[in-house]
């Protein structure tokens, strides 16, 4: 299997309705879809300056003892609760690191583009499902009462010396919205599970990963799946990856916008913020139990 590459620039030409079958297949086949975008690369000098931090942090400590164990004859079990990964994140609220000094001008444009990629993505997801134009954006926005949370990941996964005995990035779905994914172009390790068999997100050059998350498989009503995805720990390899989250605010309400051919509604309805409640620890776990856990938002009086 190949996860599918589509030209978003195509939108705009004598191509449209084949692209936008495309990126249907996309959305319902797979959760994932790989769009030709130029971004920038920033982040490596960034690690550079981190490399130290992460020789001392909890995984490299964990993996340690647990290596030192094994030479002592004793049995190990792998770590099923913990990744080999460095991350740090950046949103309009937060500071950003200041070195390189590149960082915060370039990661500021990057944003600005990958936010507006986002909402044509949206923007095609409702002309698909056959919604008003807009409407996603609308949904995540409270109908323009709040701000939708726009954050990205910034993630570094170095050289793994047991990767037997550790996980890249645990397997999940992602909670928000739509996730734009700039990936390592020479370091494979990204897998999405399709059809219950894990596939290769091969590594494209200039390419953007676009992943539907669990609200946007609930504005669907179930059309759009959010796609289990998971990061395999490389012994020779240094990957890095930049993800940005296009979210709904903590404050919107989300239910399923009725598509056609839906007879009824299959998901709750919700505060975003009271999923994220749930999520933060269920994450690494099966997703339909979050579903039910936020049926009757906070607010409501109790029966």
């Amino acid at each position: 299997m190949v996860v599918p590459v589509i030209d978003f620039s195509k939108l705009d030409g004598a191509e449209r309705a084949e692209t936008m079958a495309q990126i249907a297949n996309g959305c319902e086949e797979w959760g994932f879809f790989q769009l030709l975008e130029r971004v920038k690369k920033v982040c490596s000098e960034c690690y550079r300056l981190r490399e130290a931090r992460f020789k001392s942090s909890e995984p490299v400590r964990t993996l340690d003892a647990l290596v030192d164990a094994e030479r002592r004859g004793e049995a190990v079990t792998p770590v099923d609760d913990m990744d080999w990964e460095d991350i740090f994140y950046i949103h309009d609220g937060n500071q950003w690191p200041s070195d390189p000094p590149a960082f915060k001008e370039t990661m500021r444009e990057y944003r600005a583009e990958l936010k507006k990629l986002a909402e044509r993505v949206m923007e095609a997801m409702d002309e698909n499902l056959g919604l008003d134009k807009g409407a996603i954006k609308a949904a995540f926005s409270g109908a323009g009462s709040h701000e939708p949370f726009f954050g990205t990941k910034v993630s570094h996964y170095p050289p793994c010396p047991r990767p037997d005995l550790i996980t890249g990035l645990r397997a999940h779905t992602d909670a928000g919205g739509v996730i734009l994914l700039f990936q390592d172009d020479q370091v494979g390790g990204l897998e999405v599970l399709k059809d219950g068999v894990w596939t290769d997100v091969q590594p494209l050059a200039g390419a953007i990963v676009v992943n539907t998350g669990d609200q946007i498989e609930v504005l669907s009503n179930g059309r759009y799946r959010s796609a289990w995805h998971r990061v395999l720990p490389m012994r020779d390899g240094n990957r890095r990856s930049i993800a940005s989250f296009y979210n709904p605010s903590d404050a919107a309400t989300i239910s399923p916008a009725m598509t056609g051919g839906a007879d009824e509604e299959v998901y709750p309805k919700y505060v975003f913020g009271d999923y994220m409640d749930v999520y933060a620890k269920q994450k690494f776990q099966a997703k339909e139990p979050r579903f039910q856990a936020v049926k009757a938002p906070k607010s409501s009086p109790a029966a």
